[in-house]
């Protein structure tokens, strides 16, 4: 099998994926910048490893090249996505990451011509953001042709990783997102709500900047996107307080004090807690008649599906032909949930 490379392999995510690598009977690279951190781990899992920090585009260069696929995972990616996708390129290694950011999608989408020219494939949101939402966006597109409108939701319990945990204080001071006639807009924190049944029961949901704003549209071509989560009145309301503070959660000093804050006392979900905990997908399409048709699914737990979900992604991208900017549907089909779960 060809060498493939998980850089960021220390972090919450990174070593789930590896260790079920490992168990999977796979032999990943360990990769990251915390020498003692991965060097422990590789010993751990008896895999090779390497060290290296993606400030240096020469020495990412060297190490990824012998490499066939990385799966990126070390965030946050708003600040280490660019220098491993363009090292990627020189490197002719594909480029799969984690990432539920939209704003890294659209930046790995401007490198679709170079990656097409490369001969490599640049396939960001490889687990929960944005696999299953995006395989139910090209579900209910097959279900609707000329649907005009797409609204995405999820309900998890699991909480967050501490990755995932800094992404969302920086997503605090850049406010919402929403896709309105085929362009991204800025709209505030908890921009809409409405009551929605995600498959557990109706209950009050607001509007978040996720990655499907991004890639749904890539997937379907359908110009307005907007995504939900579950949130109890008394929370829609501290979110919109939010944005009369944006100015400041933006600032330095208050961002480093919070991600140092979560760096103390974020874990991330155990493993009983993401063996038990189950997610609730819901998707609605509507056409400019105002029809509308409705698909709901459950999965496991969004960390157990990154797992799982990153895994199949490298086992079809070491296979596939294409080259370029794909989404996960776009590259595999959308009944990879199906094959993953």
């Amino acid at each position: 099998m060809n060498k493939w490379m998980i850089y960021g392999a220390n972090g919450y995510s990174g070593e789930l994926i590896a260790k079920q690598a490992v168990k999977q009977g796979l032999s990943p690279i360990i990769a990251g910048r915390n020498n003692d951190a991965i060097v422990a781990l590789a010993k751990q899992l008896d895999c090779e490893y390497k060290v290296f920090d993606l400030s240096d585009s020469n020495a990412v260069v060297d190490n990824l090249k012998d490499v066939s696929v990385v799966i990126h995972c070390a965030g946050p990616f708003s600040q280490t996505a660019q220098p491993m996708i363009e090292s990627c390129l020189k490197s002719k290694t594909h480029y799969l990451d984690i990432t539920g950011e939209i704003a890294v999608f659209e930046l790995a989408k401007s490198y679709d011509k170079q990656a097409q020219e490369a001969g490599i494939v640049i396939c960001p949101g490889v687990g929960f953001d944005v696999i299953p939402t995006d395989c139910l966006a090209s579900q209910l597109k097959a279900l609707m042709p000329d649907a005009t409108h797409l609204a995405l939701g999820f309900d998890s319990k699991s909480g967050f990783s501490p990755g995932t945990a800094k992404t969302s204080v920086e997503g605090l001071a850049q406010g919402g997102r929403v896709r309105k006639d085929g362009e991204i807009i800025q709209v505030p924190l908890a921009y809409k709500t409405r009551k929605l049944d995600f498959g557990n029961g109706e209950k009050l949901a607001m509007t978040i900047p996720w990655g499907d704003v991004s890639t749904a549209h890539f997937t379907t071509g359908i110009a307005n996107i907007e995504v939900y989560i579950p949130a109890s009145p008394n929370l829609v309301k501290k979110i919109k307080r939010m944005n009369y503070l944006r100015w400041l959660l933006g600032m330095g000093f208050v961002q480093n004090f919070m991600k140092k804050r979560i760096e103390k006392s974020v874990r991330g979900p155990s493993e009983k807690q993401r063996d038990k905990l189950k997610t609730y997908l819901w998707g609605e399409v509507k056409n400019a008649k105002g029809e509308t048709k409705e698909l709901r699914l459950i999965t496991s737990n969004g960390y157990t599906l990154t797992v799982t979900g990153s895994l199949k992604m490298l086992e079809h991208t070491l296979k596939t032909e294409k080259s370029g900017y794909f989404t996960p549907t776009t590259l595999v089909n959308n009944q990879l949930l199906s094959e993953i779960e």
